[in-house]
Formats: structure tokens, sequence, C-alpha cells
């Protein structure tokens, strides 16, 4: 898995569970985080595909995934999990989310994740997944990572943060863009 995001490989990992598909973080190789330097989601995914499946030598998955927020013309983006300067920081990612919202009455917002398969013959197989709710007040719920304690989904009437880690994957943009994946990845290899 081209990730070293722990909150990424539990929730990759549930995904996963019951295929013949091992799931290996990345820094277990040494490989080093590919640069992403990439204009959209799926840009990014492939070259960490890439990166990951080169330096191993081994099947890779990557994703890339990120917020858009209608009021603020899609930002974050691709650059949500460094919106705030340091890759990374959760929480100052959060202030500064709600910091640009302060004012605003739409909070209408999107998760985006674009999952990718590299294999040996270099041809990636692409899945995309999508996870519509709306932006907080405040930050709510103790779970997940990232956006989640501000992302309200109001079919379930809480943040993804407060929902178990099988009914985040059941609902969200990964879960979605990942069983796609293993769905092309079946029918490919299978």
């Amino acid at each position: 898995m081209a990730t070293s995001n722990a909150g990424k490989i539990k929730e990759i990992s549930e995904l996963l569970k019951g295929l013949k598909i091992e799931v290996i973080a990345q820094s277990e190789y040494s490989v080093t985080d590919a640069v992403e330097n990439g204009k959209s989601f799926q840009e990014n995914s492939l070259i960490k595909a890439r990166h990951a499946a080169k330096v191993t030598g081994l099947p890779s998955i990557a994703d890339d995934s990120g917020l858009t927020v209608d009021a603020l013309n899609g930002k974050p983006g691709v650059h949500s999990a460094r919106y705030a300067g340091k890759h990374g920081d959760d929480s100052a990612n959060n202030i500064k989310l709600l910091n640009a919202l302060e004012d605003i009455d739409d909070r209408a917002a999107t998760f985006h994740c674009v999952a990718t398969f590299v294999n040996a013959d270099h041809k990636p197989l692409i899945a995309e997944g999508l996870w519509s709710g709306e932006i907080l007040h405040e930050l709510n719920g103790e779970g997940g990572f990232g956006y989640d304690p501000l992302f309200f989904i109001p079919e379930c009437g809480c943040s993804s943060a407060e929902l178990s880690v099988q009914k985040k994957n059941i609902l969200s943009h990964r879960g979605k863009a990942l069983r796609r994946l293993v769905d092309l990845i079946k029918k490919k290899y299978t």
C-alpha cells in the first residue's frame, strides 16, 4: 500500500479483508513518500502507485483523497492534507477550514478518493468514489482522521468521526473507490 498513513492502512485493510491481498505499508519496504505534484486526485494516486511499485517490484495500491468545499471553490482539494501548511497536521487543517467558513452558510462539501492499482505491466486500474456531506461549525467525534470530525452526513445525523470503521467503509469515498477497484482487479486477474 503506497501510504504511511496509519488511518488509511486501517481502513484499507478492513476493506480488503477476505481477499488474498496482504496490505503492507510502504514504510516496511523503506519506500519514501512520492512527490505529490499532480493537479488532480487521479494524477497523485497514479504517481504514488507507480512509485511504490517501481521501488518494491510488487503490485501496489495507492489512493489520493481530499475534501472539496463548494463555497471555497473546491478548496482544500488536492492540498487537503497540507491545507494549513504542514502535511498531515489534522488539527491545523481543521482550524483553517473552520476559519475559512466562519461567515459562510453554504457548507456543502464532498470527499473524493481515487484508488489506483499498478502491477508489473504498469497498466493502471483506476476507480473513484465520492461522499457528499456538510462541514460542521465545530469538531464532533473521536474516530477517523483528517476532516472526519467536521464532515457531517445528513442521512446518518452525525459526523464521519462518529461512525464505526465498518459503517464508514460502507459509506465513504475511500470505501466506494476501493470496492470498485477490487471489482476491477477481480475482472482482470480472475
